[in-house]
């Protein structure tokens, strides 16, 4: 059974929030102020801290900063609750750490959904963990190590990544594949190529992190939202970077929006200080972005997608792994890397004037 702590210096919100978790099954505790929750001693330990931002004394932020120097909760996820509706109170949240947001007052189906979510990526994210310790502690070679590193895990946290975005089911997995791809065309080992695959799995785990509300926001993202939305590779760094056995798995997560002409984030590398692996994926993320569906774009043809490699060769991408892409579209006649390939039932032809345009219609 997990555990939730809740705390908030309003009563009523305090009994409600028990009242719900409780209901669904959790064991709950309850705390009136950020100084009793920083006076508790750790045992036992939550499983999720649910938090209120706005508290009479020491407020959530503050909390949560001073929270990082305890031992007991340094790795315990924290939810943030709020009656705000902006996005500055979500920016200050999710820099400090925070997992997610509830908004005030509460729906239930809403605040279980919300626990409920963020219990099972960390789950997975604990089972992948506990997966590469284990391989970690046999005695067998590097490759095998690799060989032996439970795909279903990773498999499963992507997907479980991607669900959170009602436009991006099966990315991580078909970055991954063209990444691999394009790896192997580049000329790196079968070992090496595995590596980045699983890489590119992995790429978007940062989303975690990120509210729902503004990755399936339907419209285009405000100055504040996006830069929400631009905090999800260091949040992605920070889950992976301690997984020991395997530790360039964070590469791709930090550094798959940099730009090769140094214009991108969040650490404005450039050209070859970039990873070769983060190259790689950024092309093979865009490459997806274009011929997948999302909130504000239709599936591009393959013509509009070309031209767009070709004129980012430099720019936003690395020339050598741009052009390699653009073979596999050259080669790829029937445009079957895409979407289209894995729910063709879901497409309708669009097709204007001798041009490609395909409609996903779930």
């Amino acid at each position: 059974m997990y555990r939730i702590m809740v705390v908030d210096d309003d009563f009523l919100y305090r009994k409600a929030a028990e009242h719900i978790l409780k209901g669904a099954g959790f064991e709950v505790s309850c705390l009136d102020s950020g100084e009793s929750l920083l006076a508790f001693a750790g045992s036992p330990v939550p499983d999720l801290i649910l938090l209120d931002i706005h508290m009479g004394g020491i407020d959530g932020l503050e909390t949560m900063s001073r929270l990082k120097g305890l031992g007991w909760a340094a790795a315990v996820p924290v939810i943030f609750l709020t009656a705000d509706d902006d996005a500055e109170t979500e920016t200050l949240g999710l820099s400090a750490g925070a997992m997610d947001f509830i908004k005030k007052p509460f729906v239930p189906e809403v605040l279980l959904l919300r626990v409920e979510h963020t219990l099972e990526l960390l789950r997975l994210q604990n089972s992948l963990q506990t997966e590469v310790e284990r391989k970690s502690a046999e005695v067998i070679s590097e490759h095998e190590k690799n060989e032996r590193l439970s795909m279903q895990v990773v498999v499963t946290l992507a997907g479980a990544i991607d669900a959170k975005d009602t436009y991006t089911n099966g990315h991580s997995e078909r970055v991954a594949k063209y990444a691999s791809l394009i790896a192997r065309r580049a000329g790196y080992s079968a070992k090496k190529c595995e590596e980045i695959r699983m890489m590119g799995l992995l790429h978007d785990v940062g989303k975690i992190g990120v509210p729902d509300t503004v990755i399936n926001k339907p419209f285009r993202l405000t100055d504040e939202e996006y830069a929400i939305i631009k905090t999800h590779p260091v949040m992605g760094y920070d889950i992976l970077k301690n997984i020991t056995e395997m530790p360039q798995l964070a590469i791709g997560a930090r550094w798959h929006h940099e730009r090769y002409d140094g214009g991108g984030y969040p650490d404005g590398l450039a050209g070859e200080n970039i990873p070769p692996e983060a190259r790689i994926i950024a092309v093979a993320d865009a490459y997806d972005a274009m011929s997948s569906r999302r909130s504000y774009h239709e599936v591009f043809s393959q013509d509009y997608i070309r031209s767009e490699l070709e004129t980012g060769k430099g720019t936003q991408f690395d020339p050598k792994f741009a052009e390699i892409m653009i073979q596999m579209i050259n080669e790829d006649k029937e445009y079957k890397m895409r979407i289209k390939d894995v729910y063709p039932e879901r497409f309708e032809d669009k097709s204007r004037n001798g041009g490609e345009l395909w409609i996903y219609t779930q």
